[in-house]
């Protein structure tokens, strides 16, 4: 690339992300409940208190100004906000509301996800995504939830990762609800496409234009053994029913996935045609597929082919994927936002390489036509990584999870100076720093 090539225009944003359960701690959730129940690959683990972001805010805002950020991923908890069913509470919803105005004085922009995994404790027993009593239940929510925007330039993302939601709380039943119905998996979807046109209806009765996505867990696909053609069959369905159904149903209207013997739907939403203002995209890794002669048909396996190692929660490292699919989502026509692409890395060595290498996909997707816009780096802080607990350790900043201190990773002065610079140098080119991880 050119050393043209290697800059990022004055207009990009680098920023940080994190989510409320992963960091907030003192909240009483459907997860909550899950871990209680010994659900965790750690039956033992609990998110508790996590790292006391909810306290802690203020040094934690600092610390994304001090790398250079610009912009911070926060979600809003349903279950604080609403921890009884039409009950609301007044001093959750002032609490977030000054936390988001003081993001905006630290010239932070928010971005702010309205649903990121989690739900009230009466949710799953009451208005669950497969019924559409979910509908009403998420409008009033989004209705309270408005407010809070007013004045704050907030990118908006309805719901985090929707496809991972339903793989793992529909269809595998490893996350909550725990159910594993293709039946309902697909009516969940359909509900969730419809709450997305739903917030912006709202959002949009209360703010006007509102800049609103999803954020979309996207994977590299490749088949497990190149020469089995059940193999290939499988990316050929599975690639566009996860990577793309969601994304295809807020552009069109047009809700179709075809997993055969697993989940299918095809139905038309009109409402939730050209819905979205921003197209958003988690990436971290690439899965090989493998065809297995029962239900539910696919294993997933991460392989190293390239021997470029796993990462310590046993991810490929796979930039070249990333590059994929920031081109495939220019399809949309939309702006595309990284919204969370990150490493666990436990020694907190390898995260500046990390880093180079996807940053440098971000820039050829730009000059290959692709309207990237911004980076989020997930995570800020090490947190609690849902099923695996307190292992992995995506943080810029390494977290004692006994004391809270935070402190710098070596990744910290790297990301400081390409947000900075504007321009993507290697990370042998910044003063290396003692690691912080312990």
């Amino acid at each position: 690339m050119s050393s043209t090539a290697l800059t990022f225009p004055a207009s990009f944003t680098f920023g940080v992300a994190t989510s409320a359960y992963q960091v907030e701690g003192g909240i009483e959730n459907d997860w909550a409940q899950w871990e209680r129940q010994g659900k965790l690959k750690e039956p033992h683990a609990r998110c508790g208190r996590a790292v006391d972001h909810w306290n802690r805010y203020a040094e934690d805002y600092a610390l994304a100004k001090a790398v250079g950020a610009t912009a911070f991923r926060l979600s809003l908890e349903w279950a604080r906000i609403e921890p009884e069913r039409g009950r609301f509470d007044g001093a959750a919803l002032e609490g977030y509301r000054e936390r988001l105005l003081q993001l905006r004085a630290q010239g932070l922009r928010p971005v702010v996800t309205l649903h990121h995994f989690t739900h009230p404790t009466w949710f799953h027993a009451s208005t669950p995504w497969h019924l559409p009593e979910s509908l009403e239940a998420f409008r009033q929510y989004v209705r309270r939830c408005a407010p809070l925007l007013e004045g704050l330039d907030a990118l908006v993302i309805s719901f985090n990762e929707p496809m991972v939601l339903l793989l793992g709380g529909y269809l595998q039943g490893l996350m909550p609800p725990g159910i594993t119905d293709g039946a309902k998996t697909m009516a969940a979807l359909e509900n969730l496409v419809r709450a997305h046109a739903i917030a912006r209806e709202e959002l949009g009765q209360h703010l006007g234009r509102v800049e609103l996505g999803i954020s979309q867990n996207m994977l590299a696909f490749a088949p497990d053994r190149w020469w089995h053609p059940l193999d290939r069959s499988l990316v050929r369905l599975a690639a566009p029913a996860y990577n793309h159904a969601f994304h295809e149903a807020l552009s069109s209207g047009h809700l179709r996935v075809f997993m055969p013997g697993v989940a299918s739907t095809d139905v038309r939403i009109p409402e939730a045609r050209d819905s979205v203002e921003f197209v958003g995209i988690n990436y971290y890794t690439r899965a090989h597929l493998r065809f297995m002669p029962r239900p539910p048909f696919i294993d997933f396996k991460y392989r190293d082919p390239d021997a470029r190692g796993l990462t310590d929660i046993g991810w490929e490292q796979r930039p070249e994927g990333f590059l994929q699919l920031l081109q495939e989502v220019k399809r949309y026509g939309k702006p595309v936002w990284v919204t969370e692409n990150g490493i666990d890395d436990r020694k907190g060595t390898v995260r500046p390489e990390y880093l180079h290498a996807h940053l440098r996909q971000v820039l050829a997707a730009r000059e290959a036509g692709v309207d990237v816009q911004g980076y989020l780096y997930w995570s800020l802080l090490d947190n609690f990584e849902w099923l695996e607990g307190w292992g992995p350790r995506f943080g810029l900043y390494h977290v004692d999870f006994d004391t809270l201190e935070r402190r710098p990773t070596p990744a910290c002065d790297y990301f400081r100076a390409v947000a900075t610079g504007r321009v993507l140098v290697p990370p042998a080119s910044v003063a290396a720093q003692p690691s912080a991880a312990r």
